[in-house]
């Protein structure tokens, strides 16, 4: 059975259907989706569908495209939330200096507040960068130097060096379709020596829709797509990548029941 690690099922082009969501992805062997939130206005939707849904878990962050738009929100708010029992993670968070849509310094001042979050929670900060290897992994140095955390990487994208740096700091890392793509041949190097105990799967659904499903809105059924090209570029089974990726959702997002 696959886990999604990473999917936005509130989203334009995944809400309007739902129902049929859900079902295509359980029928295609998904047997846990993990519902990101990346504005406060979305926490009361994606921690409502977590509560009907018993295989859709929650998070609660702030994306760094939306840091200036909430200039005061501070760990005590992400802790108050993160308290409820659906809530697994803390984020999605981090820094995007290709779009630039926040200013730099209200991204990292934003990251650091979910990092205090993720530390007093003892939940897992799921973490965004792009353009941005550097100043995470700095944020990062510094932040672990105060007291541990754990957290993933999502939707890797960075190069083998950012890599080993999040390994080193005991974080995991998420494919993406993105690892599908014909140009990129780079992170399926990566995703061929990543360590089989910090390696997750993710859709980043509706985004990202994975070979053969190319151009398409990406939902979480395509995990299973993904997983089985990671293993093949791996040279193990699908079973094994699904049973190793599965394992490490819940060994990582240890509020999660299976």
């Amino acid at each position: 059975m696959f886990v999604d690690s990473h999917c936005h099922l509130n989203y334009k082009g995944l809400v309007e259907q739902q129902g049929e969501i859900l079902a295509r992805a359980r029928d295609s062997g998904v047997s846990a989706m993990l519902n990101i939130s990346t504005r406060e206005r979305e926490w009361d939707e994606v921690i409502g569908l977590a509560e009907q849904e018993p295989d859709v878990w929650a998070s609660v962050g702030i994306h760094p495209h939306e840091a200036d738009q909430h200039i005061g929100m501070d760990a005590a708010k992400l802790i108050e939330r993160a308290a409820h029992p659906r809530v697994v993670a803390i984020g999605e968070t981090g820094l995007d200096f290709y779009y630039d849509h926040s200013d730099r310094a209200q991204q990292g001042l934003s990251f650091r507040e979910h990092i205090t979050a993720s530390r007093d929670t003892g939940l897992p900060i799921i973490i965004h960068t792009r353009d941005a290897e550097a100043e995470t992994a700095e944020i990062l140095r510094d932040e672990m130097s105060k007291g541990a955390f754990t957290g993933v990487i999502h939707c890797f994208t960075a190069s083998a060096e950012f890599a080993r740096t999040a390994l080193d700091l005991g974080l995991y890392i998420s494919l993406s379709g993105i690892v599908t793509f014909k140009n990129a041949q780079d992170l399926q190097s990566v995703a061929k020596w990543l360590p089989s105990d910090r390696l997750l799967v993710e859709t980043d659904a509706p985004f990202l829709a994975p070979i053969p499903h190319r151009g398409k809105t990406g939902e979480p059924a395509f995990v299973a797509d993904t997983a089985r090209y990671v293993a093949q570029l791996r040279g193990v089974d699908a079973d094994t990548l699904a049973k190793q990726t599965s394992d490490n959702f819940y060994s990582l997002f240890t509020k999660a029941e299976r």
